[in-house]
């Protein structure tokens, strides 16, 4: 994956593709609700899994029944590049199965 930033046109066009992201600063950030606790860990066990695969690590707070994700890319300067579209990608492809809306 490149580690050059993405433009601002990039982001905007990556977004569209990703409901419920949204930049904030220079990080992708969602936030998903879940029916309680567990699940909320479940899913933050999944996220971390995901991350190992990819060797790229997002900023996950759990609280009671949440999930919220932020990621850059510190190597860039901490600006959003296609691996963190990447990242954001497969979350919101795994969150499904958690029930997380």
């Amino acid at each position: 994956m490149a580690v050059e930033p993405l433009s601002e046109k990039e982001i905007e066009d990556r977004l569209a593709e990703l409901p419920g992201w949204s930049l904030d600063g220079d990080r992708l950030v969602c936030s998903y609700r879940l029916a309680d606790h567990f699940a909320a860990t479940a899913m933050v066990i999944h996220v971390a899994q995901v991350q190992e695969e990819l060797n790229h690590h997002s900023d996950l707070t759990l609280g009671y029944n949440t999930v919220s994700v932020a990621v850059s890319t510190h190597s860039a300067g901490g600006r959003v590049t296609a691996l963190d579209v990447e990242l954001a990608r497969r979350i919101a492809a795994l969150a499904p199965a958690h029930g997380a809306r």
